[in-house]
């Protein structure tokens, strides 16, 4: 269970020749030579990007969107921690006083 397992490649890898195979009829082995395969030539993997200026227009409007979205997210998420901290702080001063106020009398 926690030793390494090696996967083993079920299909077979590199260039494949078919096997010899006999007539049903007369029993006579019977080879298939394939011709030399030439190697394609490379191709990209995937296409280029072309952009319209259309496609332009919407990526850069996207990208306004989720740069307004993402700065009002954090424009709130701070706001909520400086009213937060306000509120703590005015809570220390009134609870300070009362402090004071009772040492008093």
């Amino acid at each position: 269970m926690f030793r390494p397992h090696i996967p083993v490649n079920p299909l077979p890898t590199g260039i494949v020749t078919p096997l010899a195979q006999t007539h049903p009829t007369t029993g006579v082995e019977v080879r298939h030579e394939s011709a030399p395969v030439a190697a394609a030539p490379t191709v990209p993997a995937r296409p280029t990007v072309q952009l319209t200026p259309g496609s332009v227009l919407a990526l850069a409007a996207g990208g306004g969107a989720v740069v307004l979205v993402v700065g009002a997210v954090l424009v709130s998420m701070l706001l909520a921690v400086a009213i937060t901290g306000v509120s703590v702080a005015v809570i220390a001063v009134v609870l300070r006083l009362l402090i004071k106020d009772l040492h008093k009398h």
